[in-house]
């Protein structure tokens, strides 16, 4: 039994499914991985989200602790997201998707020339 944030677990792979259980959040991770980032790069990034959207992904995440935000006092103010140490240990496991990704694509599917180039650009996340 596993207890996080005053919530009961029978197993860890619940805790992994109850934290990623939409299409949006392993991608904001996924951008994290190559560093911090803005709240317009994400929102440039992340494909078909919607501001309010990432927004509530991102104080998701962030109550997670999965990312931090990190607000420099400038005007206008200066907002970058990052990944905390455990989020940071995600980056095998995405690169484990990724790749498993690719391999389905290859036996049930066709790429793009555009997917072949992002594929070939992921060597960002090893």
């Amino acid at each position: 039994m596993y207890f996080v944030n005053h919530k009961e677990y029978q197993c860890s792979v619940a805790i992994a499914q109850d934290i990623f259980n939409d299409k949006w959040k392993l991608g904001i991770i996924w951008h994290l991985l190559d560093g911090e980032r803005r709240y317009k790069d994400l929102f440039e990034e992340v494909h078909d989200i919607t501001q309010k959207t990432l927004t509530v992904k991102l104080r998701d995440l962030e109550e997670k602790q999965l990312i931090k935000r990190v607000v420099f006092p400038e005007i206008p103010p200066k907002v970058v997201y990052s990944l905390t140490p455990i989020g940071e240990k995600l980056r095998p496991v995405l690169k484990e998707m990724f790749d498993w990704g690719i391999e389905y694509v290859k036996a049930c599917g066709e790429f793009t020339k555009e997917d072949e180039r992002e594929a070939k650009l992921a060597d960002k996340i090893n």
